[in-house]
């Protein structure tokens, strides 16, 4: 409070100081919580990126470096002999030819159910979409279990063939959900009126209006759909016995736990064998992760829009 016989040039050069004072203050909590969230995000960065370096330089390390554990951050004793080990097995090569295939064919299915479900229930006027719905969002609460699913499977004729790994998980609700959304909210609805006046059916607006403006969202779901199927290697274990169908993934688990049994009657072969091994592990573990790497520059421009799917527009 301003003391009465205090002039009003003095009470308004105490209040400028009073509100230069908070501005300070606030300036300062401000930088305060910049450099608290600059510190998170670089130690995020390096708990991520640590553990990168260090598997790309122990799989460009000799093997006696990586059993030996003397790898750190740099390549010890450089040496490309865990990828020549590993590419010049036909597995590896057939596994890798067999993972793409699965995934570039998997991806494809899996976006092509996910928009023919998501548009048709992003209408308002679709008829029973409210219940479709609820049943879609009820399957992620319940489902039939491994044995069912093996038995749905089996009587569809699918067991070893490469179907068995495409259908059963080809459609994700959560991507129903992303989908449904954005094809709900981020398309005008003027736009859907206007192709109804001008003649164009619903197929049509798919085709040549709605899919055009919904590629960030086709991007984030085809990017979830194809890691996913990178990664998965169960379904191959559970319904695949033929060795040529294999996956990648696949593969590289029978290589690693093949070549973790050695032969104990040799104990050179037996310490050749384990530290190969162990090289193999890295080595293996870079092969999978780079087709994963070099897809995402070709979505990351749509990926920071696609992300923000499902926020609330100001």
């Amino acid at each position: 409070m301003v003391s009465a016989d205090m002039s009003a040039p003095d009470a308004r050069a105490l209040r400028l100081a009073r509100q230069r004072r908070r501005s300070l203050n606030t300036i300062l909590v401000d930088r305060l919580f910049m450099v608290a969230v600059y510190l998170l995000l670089i130690t995020l960065l390096l708990i991520v990126v640590l553990p990168m370096i260090y598997i790309v330089a122990s799989s460009l390390s000799s093997p006696s470096a990586v059993s030996a554990g003397r790898v750190s951050l740099w390549p010890v004793d450089f040496s490309l002999r865990g990828y020549e080990v590993a590419l010049r097995d036909p597995k590896i090569v057939s596994g890798f030819l067999n993972s793409i295939f699965y995934t570039v064919s998997g991806t494809l299915l899996s976006v092509a159910l996910t928009i023919a479900i998501a548009f048709p229930l992003s209408r308002a006027d679709f008829f029973g979409g409210s219940l479709i719905t609820k049943l879609i969002v009820f399957t992620m609460l319940f489902s039939g279990g491994l044995i069912p699913t093996y038995m749905v499977v089996r009587a569809l004729g699918m067991i070893d063939t490469p179907w068995a790994l495409i259908v059963p998980n080809a459609v994700g609700v959560w991507q129903v959900i992303l989908a449904t959304a954005y094809f709900r909210d981020a398309i005008p609805k003027e736009l859907y009126e206007a192709s109804r006046v001008d003649g164009a059916g619903d197929l049509r607006f798919l085709w040549l209006v709605a899919i055009p403006l919904a590629k960030p969202m086709i991007a984030v779901i085809a990017l979830m759909y194809a890691i996913v199927q990178w990664n998965s290697y169960f379904d191959a274990l559970i319904y695949l016995r033929n060795d040529a169908l294999y996956p990648l993934q696949l593969v590289l688990r029978n290589i690693l736990i093949l070549n973790t049994q050695s032969n104990l009657t040799d104990v050179a072969k037996a310490l050749e064998r384990q530290q190969l091994a162990d090289l193999l592990k890295y080595s293996l573990i870079v092969i999978s992760t780079v087709p994963v790497l070099l897809i995402y520059p070709f979505v990351a421009r749509h990926f920071a829009k696609g992300i923000m799917l499902g926020s609330v527009k100001g």
